[in-house]
């Protein structure tokens, strides 16, 4: 797997692209915004939120409009709950706060790229209501207008096609889209929320309080 390391500390980057390549990745540097956006294609970016050139939350937006399936884990010091809110919004899958073990952090990239490096599932289509979802190829539509998703939101969005017109728990999702590393609630209810944004209608994925969602079906 080929992972992109965005950090502009050159210590702190040579000391991780060193871990990482240990543990047989294949890792590029970056220390800028610019060089971030220039890299070549890669399964996972590894993008530090502070960078000399740019804000980092405006890099993981642009490699996720360019990318629906590209892994991004943003890894910061800023880990106050707005800029990881911030940051998810933004499209990165996970998000690491400074300092962290390389354990952690590899069990959080063993997570983002688990789906993509298992073998081609077999062809599957879901449809539920005005939603149609290729979940082979990771293809969303809603009304016949593409749909572009992160890894967490097509794989919420998928838990809960697969139960149309359910209520879902909110341990279901947990277990389904974040089933090595677990997750906070609150981490699903911001991945949801964009989720329900992107899909152009509120009231496709629908709330039932203190239990979990469900995906209405029409």
């Amino acid at each position: 797997m080929r992972i992109l390391l965005v950090e502009d500390d050159a210590r702190v980057a040579g000391a991780m692209a060193s871990a990482l390549s240990r543990r047989g990745y294949d890792v590029e540097r970056a220390g800028t915004a610019a060089a971030a956006l220039a890299a070549a294609p890669c399964d996972l970016v590894l993008l530090d939120l502070t960078l000399p050139d740019g804000d980092g939350v405006e890099v993981c937006r642009a490699l996720r409009q360019r990318s629906a399936q590209l892994g991004i884990i943003a890894v910061t010091a800023r880990g106050e709950e707005r800029d990881r809110v911030l940051g998810l919004r933004m499209g990165a899958d996970d998000y690491v706060v400074k300092p962290f073990s390389m354990a952690e952090l590899e069990a959080r990239i063993v997570a983002v790229l688990r789906r993509s490096s298992s073998n081609t599932p077999r062809a599957e289509i879901v449809e539920v209501g005005p939603v149609w979802i290729d979940v082979a190829a990771r293809l969303v539509t809603v009304r016949g207008q593409s749909v572009a998703l992160t890894r967490k939101e097509f794989d919420i969005l998928v838990s809960l096609a697969r139960q149309p017109g359910a209520v879902v728990p909110h341990e279901r999702i947990l277990l389904d889209v974040w089933p090595t590393t677990g997750a906070a609630r609150h981490t699903v209810e911001v991945h949801v929320g964009s989720l329900r944004s992107k899909l152009g209608d509120p009231d496709l994925v629908l709330t039932v309080r203190g239990v979990g969602y469900r995906l209405r079906a029409e």
